[in-house]
């Protein structure tokens, strides 16, 4: 399988199908570029070149002792790009964590080659409840989540499954299969990169980087997000970003791209179908700084 070389020597596994504009896809925590396969299937059939790489930490990349940061993972997507020659008229779509991938990218790498941006179910722009943040998550929320990942990894994912599907009382929106899927992926990341990248989507602010989204922005956010709420993220966004479009899925947990595969496929091709051609040329000095 082909793994891109990031500039600190970690190993990024990536993958790709179909022909045509490239759009690359952003895996959400604790998952894997794996999550992106039926959407990678539409976006081949429907004349696009669908790529997707693992995070470090996490799938088939190495498992690096370090670099569980934004501005790691923004050079890490840098790479990745470059890697794949995928460095013009690229479409990023990130879901969950991968926003802020997103976000990073746009301010730390200008926007590159960049010419249309989806968020979906996406952190950005700031997790955490703070008195000029109200609607975020408290931080006694995430200190939870760090105790119950140490005190019993794998338990604490079989719980963490259950909002991130939006299970119901009475009907589940996914199969067993599914969460069982992701709970033996999430066993094959490193807990190390699981706790450290934790920590990075729950702290980082990312509201700097949104003056930074100059291109068309779709936003996707499920209303019963229990996850990522809607209002400190995604709705956030759409009032902040000028540029920026909101689709929200009502009554939809977070796991949209499973929950919601057909109609996010749909909602993508529609956008990315509008076009791209907008690419965002770097600023010079801030292009050779970071390449």
């Amino acid at each position: 399988m082909p793994h891109a070389t990031t500039r600190d020597g970690t190993k990024i596994r990536w993958k790709e199908l179909g022909e045509g504009r490239p759009v690359i896809l952003i895996h959400g925590w604790p998952l894997s570029a794996d999550s992106w396969d039926p959407i990678m299937i539409k976006l081949a059939d429907s004349g696009y070149r669908a790529i997707a790489y693992d995070r470090r930490g996490f799938g088939h990349s190495d498992h690096a002792a370090k670099g569980y940061d934004y501005d790691t993972f923004s050079d890490d997507l840098a790479d990745v790009m470059k890697e794949t020659g995928a460095t013009n008229d690229v479409a990023l779509v990130g879901f969950s964590m991968g926003g802020g991938e997103i976000a990073r990218y746009m301010n730390r790498h200008g926007g590159k080659g960049v010419s249309q941006t989806v968020l979906v179910s996406s952190v950005v722009p700031y997790m955490l409840k703070t008195d000029d943040n109200p609607a975020g998550v408290p931080q006694s929320t995430f200190d939870e989540m760090t105790d119950g990942m140490k005190k019993d990894f794998r338990h604490f994912f079989t719980g963490f499954f259950e909002d991130f599907y939006g299970d119901g009382i009475l009907t589940d929106k996914v199969s067993q299969e599914e969460k069982d899927w992701a709970w033996m992926t999430t066993m094959h990341a490193s807990q190390y990169a699981t706790l450290q990248s934790a920590g990075a989507f729950a702290t980082t602010d990312f509201r700097p980087d949104l003056a930074h989204f100059k291109v068309p922005t779709l936003v996707i956010h499920g209303t019963k997000d229990a996850t990522v709420p809607i209002d400190a993220t995604g709705r956030a966004v759409a009032d902040a970003v000028p540029s920026a479009r909101l689709i929200e899925y009502d009554g939809e947990p977070h796991a949209v791209f499973a929950t919601q595969t057909d109609r996010l496929a749909n909602d993508l091709l529609a956008f990315l179908g509008e076009g791209g051609n907008h690419t965002v040329k770097a600023d010079s000095e801030k292009s050779s700084q970071m390449a």
